[in-house]
């Protein structure tokens, strides 16, 4: 027999969250939003769990609800050849981050603990009272990108993609309409091997004069769509927060470390 699935949205739903809950109802899966920072008693465990929500909410929930997150490699930015970055990326704590006396964009790997951008040097970043010094950050050169997509892999392939920044603004648009499509899919299909978990989201982009890059990387299951086709991007999302007891072998050191939730 095969088990509904349940999509579980914040209790802030977002565009997106709309979106992939349209979409999961189009194919017959329930959506339920959770309405505050704890799952109903009823709830915990359920049997086809999925979920879409933030990080912080993520950490929340996740454990009671029974599902596990996939994620990539905090460091995998850092570990790309140069080929594919084309500037260098480092993945150090935060206490030495705080030391830099240059220019550099600085950001958490998989959080939005503190601001991502660029910072003058390492004095502008959040303090010890705000961030603790052993926090990993990614700290790279500063590059300007054209023009940068946002792309939903499973398996390695794109399942659908969407521009959504030129210059640094917002520009919108489906990737299956953007002139740079077959140059966007070539670029991505030279990530297969870099050790991506099977679901996620990638960020890529072009800098003038120097050619196609990779961004950063995303989890699928707290990742806006932009223009990307909803049910191609439900697939991702289904796939990447789920019940623990289905992630493969492969998939298992990609899974987020969710931490144990006291409850009063």
């Amino acid at each position: 027999m095969t088990t509904t699935r349940t999509l579980f949205l914040s209790p802030r739903v977002t565009a997106t969250g709309h979106a992939l809950a349209d979409a999961a109802r189009r194919r017959g899966a329930r959506v339920e939003t959770l309405r505050d920072w704890r799952v109903p008693e009823h709830r915990r465990a359920a049997a086809g769990a999925s979920l879409y929500a933030g990080p912080l909410f993520a950490d929340a929930v996740a454990r009671e609800l029974g599902v596990g997150l996939l994620e990539a490699p905090e460091d995998w930015l850092s570990r790309l050849p140069y080929e594919l970055t084309l500037r260098d990326v480092e993945f150090i704590t935060i206490a030495r981050a705080r030391q830099l006396r240059r220019p550099a964009f600085v950001k958490p790997p998989n959080d939005k603990s503190f601001p991502a951008r660029v910072y003058p040097d390492g004095s502008g970043l959040p303090g010890a009272d705000a961030v603790e010094g052993t926090e990993p950050v990614l700290v790279s050169d500063i590059v300007a990108f054209a023009v940068e997509y946002r792309l939903f892999l499973l398996d390695g392939e794109v399942r659908t993609g969407s521009r959504y920044a030129t210059r640094g603004g917002l520009d919108v648009a489906p990737l299956a309409e953007d002139p740079r499509r077959e140059e966007v899919l070539a670029f991505a299909g030279r990530l297969a091997g870099t050790g991506l978990p099977s679901a996620v989201v990638v960020d890529v982009g072009l800098i003038d004069g120097s050619g196609w890059a990779v961004v950063e990387a995303n989890a699928a299951w707290a990742s806006g769509h932009y223009a990307c086709d909803a049910d191609a991007a439900l697939d991702v999302v289904l796939r990447a927060a789920r019940p623990e007891g289905e992630f493969g072998a492969a998939d298992h050191r990609f899974l987020r470390p969710v931490p144990e939730v006291v409850r009063d």
